[in-house]
C-alpha cells in the first residue's frame, strides 16, 4: 500500500488547535460504548488500559456516560454523577495524559432509550412526550449479577413518561454538574450526546416531540432544550472545553434534515462551542449529506468540525483538504487497532474486531488487540 500523501503535505497528520487543546494530528477516536463498567458503574483499570492504548489519536471521545441515574442507557455504561465514578475517571485520564494523549468525556442522557429496569426504583423513562421508541432495544444485565458480561439482553426500551418543565431544569443542571467532574475527574473537555435517538435528538425530532410548552412545535421550541443544555454545560467549564455530537437527519425519516442541523449549528456557534461532531450514516440506508450543507455548516459554525461515518484514510484526507472538516472521527477500527494512526500513516493493513467481544466482557476483544509493532503482527505482515 501506498501512502495516502506525503507525510510533508498531508492534513490528516498535521497538528491542530481545538480550543484550548494543541492536537498533534487530526484523528480523533469516536466514542463508542462496550460496556464493562464496574460497580457502581465505575470506570475500571481495564478500561484506563484500553484508552491509554488508544492514546495516539488527535483527541479520544470516551464512551457515552449518564449524567444521572435517570440518564443511562443501558447496562455496564459508566456515569459521571457521584464522587466513586469522578475517582474512578481519574485514574483513565491519568493513564491517557501519562500517554500523551488529550480526552474528553461524553455527557449523556438515554431519555426514552432505556428501560426501567435501568432506573432508579424501576421507574418509567422519560421522554419530551410519552412515546415509545419505535423498534429501539436497550442493552439490560438480565441477571442482575452486576459484573461486566457478554450475557447482557437486547430488549424493547421501556414506555416513557413525559418530562415536566421541572424535570427539564433538573436534567439542564444534572449537564452542568456532570461537567464539571469531568474536568474533577481530569478530562480535558466535554461532548454532549445529541445523536443515536438519545434525549437531545428527541427533544429536536418532530416525530418524538409532541409538546406545546416551549420545548416543541416549532423548530425554534425544538432547539430550545439543547440551547439551554449547552449553555449551562458551557457556563460551567468554559465553552473552549464543550463540544456537540449530532445527527443531521430524523430519526424516523429518510432525508437528512438538515436544514434543522444548520439552524442547530448556529445556536451553538452563539455560544462559541469548541467543535462539533457531525454523524454520517454509515449504514447505506440514508442518502449522503450535500455538499451544500457541508459549506453552509462551515459558513455557520466558526469552531472545529468533525465528520464521523464510515471514514478511510482517503476519505478523511479528501475532506480535510477540501476545508469542510477539521478533524475525523473513526469509530470501530479503533477497536482492534489501538495504534490505528500509527497505521493510517505508515498504511498498514487493518485488523477486523470481533463483534461477538464488542459489548460486556473483560479483556477478550478489548485491551488485547496487537499493535503493529508488536513481534507477531510484524511477522504477519512480512509473510502477507
Amino acid at each position: 500500500m501506498t501512502p495516502v500523501r506525503a507525510e510533508s503535505d498531508s492534513v490528516l497528520f498535521s497538528p491542530h488547535r481545538l480550543g484550548a487543546l494543541d492536537l498533534p494530528n487530526r484523528i480523533v477516536m469516536a466514542p463508542m460504548s462496550r460496556a464493562r463498567a464496574g460497580a457502581g458503574d465505575t470506570a475500571t483499570a481495564l478500561m484506563a488500559e484500553y484508552y491509554r492504548q488508544r492514546a495516539s489519536a488527535g483527541l479520544i471521545v470516551g464512551e457515552s456516560s449518564q449524567i444521572s441515574r435517570q440518564g443511562q442507557g443501558y447496562a455496564w455504561a459508566p456515569g459521571l454523577h457521584s464522587a466513586a465514578q469522578i475517582a474512578a475517571w481519574r485514574g483513565v485520564t491519568d493513564a491517557v495524559h501519562a500517554a500523551g494523549g488529550r480526552m474528553f468525556a461524553q455527557l449523556w442522557h438515554a431519555g426514552r432509550m432505556s428501560h426501567a429496569s435501568l432506573q432508579p426504583g424501576g421507574a418509567a423513562p422519560v421522554a419530551p412526550s410519552a412515546l415509545q421508541a419505535p423498534s429501539a432495544k436497550v442493552y439490560i444485565d438480565p441477571h442482575g449479577r452486576g459484573a461486566p458480561s457478554r450475557d447482557g439482553e437486547l430488549v424493547a426500551a421501556s414506555i416513557p413518561r413525559a418530562l415536566s418543565a421541572q424535570d427539564i431544569a433538573d436534567i439542564v443542571a444534572d449537564y452542568a454538574s456532570a461537567a464539571r467532574n469531568a474536568i474533577d475527574a481530569g478530562f480535558d473537555g466535554v461532548e454532549l450526546h445529541g445523536a443515536h435517538g438519545y434525549l437531545i435528538q428527541q427533544f429536536l425530532d418532530p416525530a418524538s416531540n409532541l409538546r406545546d410548552d416551549g420545548y416543541g412545535g416549532s423548530l425554534d421550541a425544538r432547539l430550545r432544550f439543547v440551547f439551554e443544555a449547552a449553555q449551562a454545560v458551557a457556563a460551567a467549564v468554559g465553552a473552549h472545553r464543550v463540544g456537540l455530537r449530532f445527527a443531521p437527519w430524523r430519526a424516523d425519516a429518510d432525508a437528512a434534515a438538515e436544514s434543522d442541523a444548520l439552524a442547530l449549528a448556529a445556536r451553538m456557534d452563539a455560544l462559541d462551542l469548541a467543535y462539533l461532531h457531525v454523524c454520517e450514516d454509515d449504514t447505506g440506508q440514508r442518502p449522503p449529506l450535500s455538499d451544500a450543507f457541508r459549506r453552509d455548516l462551515r459558513a455557520r459554525f466558526r469552531g472545529s468540525l468533525i465528520y464521523v461515518g464510515g471514514y478511510t484514510a482517503q476519505r478523511a484526507e479528501a475532506a480535510l483538504q477540501a476545508g469542510w472538516a477539521d478533524l475525523i472521527g473513526f469509530g470501530r477500527p479503533f477497536i482492534a487497532n489501538p495504534d490505528l494512526p500509527h497505521r493510517l500513516r505508515r498504511s498498514l493493513a487493518l485488523a477486523d474486531g470481533d463483534r461477538a467481544t464488542y459489548f460486556g466482557g473483560a479483556q477478550q476483544g478489548y485491551t488485547d488487540y496487537p499493535t503493529a509493532s508488536d513481534p507477531e503482527t510484524v511477522a504477519e505482515a512480512e509473510t502477507a
